[in-house]
């Protein structure tokens, strides 16, 4: 998820049974460039573990460059080749590289050379999912890792239904874990989908945005859970604009649309919070002495290492 599973949010669902956590998608090659690239795109702490890194990139040099800059600190490197996104195919990253079985097979191998942890693909289904048998079997011969596939080619919208079959097929043809993403908002959609599939595990991203306690078995984002959010957000530092989106797709389906037409217009953490104590009672002082949260890590870039 570009910007929104940073260091804070991952510490939130991991105490909601998430069992693995991504990084944002970030620019191998901006990242392998740029110290300010680093600093801003990644931080991680001593409990944020295990995490995957999620790279885009168009080539095996920039993704290596960057995957070994991140290997110390990481659990795994993923090569994201699932994002749908207009200029991301302009950039030849993301879902582009579903047309490009050999770069990718170049970008697992050049990785894989250079470091010593796991290397993962994300990818899509074609229409043609022969095509999609094709990449699996050449990303495989290079020692891919695991797998997550989602249910949907890179042009089809986000309220078709993801294909179950395109799925399963993917698990059928790989030596290696797989897991399922798509149309993932409920434990009950995860076991349904591993019933029929026979995949490994399952992956969620707009669900459980919406409901980070969605691997906990709640249906919507319980109050415990915003106020986690928000005193996690808070010790932590994160930035308005971050802490605001979170906090809207948690409340997406608890506010009245008056309410939301009013708390979208908020720009500041000082607003949101004055809200949130108004409307709902917030009070972190009074949250923290009863639930407090486990001790927090100072966190890190790579540069401090």
């Amino acid at each position: 998820m570009v910007r929104y599973s940073k260091l804070p949010f991952r510490e939130l669902v991991r105490r909601y049974n998430c069992d693995i956590v991504y990084t944002p998608m970030i620019l191998a090659n901006v990242f392998s460039a740029s110290q300010y690239s680093r600093e801003c795109e990644f931080s991680t702490n001593l409990l944020d573990d295990p995490i995957v890194i999620q790279f885009a990139a168009s080539n095996g040099t920039d993704l290596a460059n960057a995957a070994e800059l991140a290997a110390p600190y990481v659990s795994a490197i993923d090569i994201n080749c699932g994002c749908p996104q207009k200029w991301a195919i302009q950039e030849k990253i993301g879902s582009h590289l579903m047309s490009d079985p050999e770069t990718v097979r170049d970008m697992i191998r050049q990785t894989k050379a250079r470091v010593d942890v796991p290397c993962s693909i994300k990818i899509r289904i074609h229409r043609d999912l022969r095509e999609t048998v094709e990449f699996v079997k050449r990303a495989l011969s290079v020692g891919v890792d695991f797998i997550t596939v989602h249910g949907r080619t890179r042009r089809q919208k986000s309220t078709e239904p993801v294909n179950l079959e395109g799925m399963k097929l993917v698990k059928e043809v790989s030596t290696v874990p797989v897991l399922a993403n798509g149309d993932v908002f409920s434990v009950k959609d995860a076991d349904d989908i591993v019933a029929v599939t026979g995949v490994d595990g399952t992956m969620s991203a707009r669900g459980i945005l919406e409901n980070p306690a969605l691997f906990a078995g709640y249906d919507v984002t319980p109050w415990e859970c915003i106020e986690d959010y928000v005193d996690i957000a808070l010790s932590y530092g994160t930035n308005a604009f971050i802490f605001h989106h979170h906090l809207m797709s948690m409340f997406e389906y608890t506010m009245s649309n008056a309410e939301r037409r009013t708390f979208n217009s908020l720009t500041s953490v000082p607003s949101i919070l004055d809200h949130l104590e108004e409307h709902y009672g917030l009070n972190i002082a009074e949250k923290r002495a009863r639930r407090p949260l486990r001790p927090l890590v100072q966190p890190f870039s790579i540069q401090t290492l």
